[in-house]
């Protein structure tokens, strides 16, 4: 059953280490429209940083590349946000989902796809080596009671 989609943004932007914060942004202002807490705003709003600095580092560790992130409202106040590049790919998904494994040297964690999964309600990882890596994270945003 598909799950249909009320609003849409399509952000397309250099593997640059600024365009991060810009992302990380975009995303926050566009999510505003589903009156997220401050908590599930912030949350989000590193979901999207971990995923982009992973395109970024990871993807393109010697050159820039295309990074496109897509976020959509679904039915029901589910935000949806794929991160998606053309750059190296993942040899193996599973073992990058597991902590503290990392492929970027000594500076990084490891920690990405962790922080990922733990501040949304759904993560999907598919990557092609040599052909890129697109990152699905979805999180529903409560309504909340107004009023007297």
């Amino acid at each position: 059953m598909k799950t249909r989609c009320t609003n849409y943004i399509t952000l397309e932007c250099l593997s640059r280490s600024a365009n991060e914060a810009f992302a990380r942004g975009a995303v926050a202002c566009f999510a505003a429209q589903l009156d997220p807490t401050l908590e599930e705003l912030g949350d989000i709003k590193t979901a999207v940083s971990e995923a982009v600095t992973n395109a970024i580092v990871h993807a393109y560790p010697d050159t820039l590349g295309r990074i496109v992130l897509k976020a959509r409202v679904l039915e029901g106040g589910v935000l949806e946000i794929s991160v998606r590049d053309w750059g190296r790919g993942i040899a193996d998904v599973e073992q990058a989902r597991q902590p503290l494994f990392t492929t970027g040297g000594e500076e990084r964690s490891g920690m990405g796809f962790t922080i990922m999964e733990s501040f949304m309600d759904d993560l999907t990882v598919r990557s092609v080596q040599g052909k890129g890596t697109r990152v699905t994270m979805r999180r529903r945003i409560k309504p909340r009671r107004t009023g007297s």
